[in-house]
């Protein structure tokens, strides 16, 4: 399905950023990993994977990671804005220090990624752009107001460049993954006063009957990177099981 298609994925050796590699992979595309952190054996070996180092934070990853892809692939086809991080604070605990990175890393690097590589598309005949909101750019959680802005803004972004980059052939779409697997996700239902408890009330707030895996984005990326999405521009495809869609009962 993207045979012969350059792909560059942030954060995507691990988490929700690993099922989208994998899932792009097995679709046949070449995939650029950047993030911070090494790739394990699996994926440094792999024939179809490329590494670079890059910290989102920095205002220079944006023209490194072109500058690799342009270099070792001839370009790109399709963005996965994926890498983000989120931390709980109020409003009254929160510095300006807290709401910069997050900013820096869940917004402005999507942005200016966006920038950087969109001329490769321009060059390769078109792309696909597709960044990792949230439902939390939907709705919110208790102390999540600096995480909530930044996907509403993710949100905001993509609307905005499908408008503006249509006429370039390329699309831009958002997913907004729901409660997804994860070893952060264990670690908090494990932390919970009644962990096994916890988990059951979860999966009672999702009407497939389960929570969402890796996998599940990463076709959902697979979709909106192909032409089986080529009239898809300027939506955010809610991946939840449905749980935005019910509504809440007391009992």
């Amino acid at each position: 399905m993207l045979k012969g298609k350059n792909v560059v994925v942030t954060g995507g050796g691990r988490g929700i950023g690993r099922g989208i590699t994998e899932q792009l992979l097995e679709a046949g595309a070449c995939v650029l990993i950047a993030q911070r952190q090494a790739l394990d054996d699996d994926l440094r070996d792999h024939p179809q994977v490329y590494f670079v180092e890059a910290d989102l934070a920095s205002m220079e990853s944006p023209g490194l990671i072109a500058q690799f892809a342009q270099e070792q692939l001839g370009g790109i086809d399709v963005l996965v804005n994926n890498a983000g991080f989120m931390f709980e604070k109020s409003i009254d605990d929160m510095t300006e220090q807290d709401w910069d990175r997050m900013m820096a890393v869940n917004l402005r690097a999507p942005a200016f990624l966006c920038k950087a590589l969109v001329p490769q598309m321009r060059q390769r005949g078109g792309g696909s752009i597709i960044n990792i909101g949230s439902i939390e750019g939907i709705g919110a959680n208790p102390e999540h107001a600096a995480y909530c802005a930044s996907k509403a803004g993710i949100h905001g972004l993509t609307r905005a460049l499908a408008v503006d980059l249509g006429r370039d052939g390329i699309r831009c779409n958002a997913i907004a993954p729901g409660w997804i697997n994860s070893e952060l996700s264990d670690a908090y239902l494990a932390a919970q006063a009644d962990p096994r408890a916890a988990r059951q009330a979860l999966l009672r707030l999702h009407p497939v009957g389960r929570t969402g895996l890796p996998a599940d984005v990463g076709g959902t990326v697979v979709f909106l990177a192909s032409e089986s999405s080529a009239f898809i521009t300027g939506q955010v495809l809610v991946v939840d099981g449905g749980r935005t869609a019910k509504l809440p009962l007391p009992f």
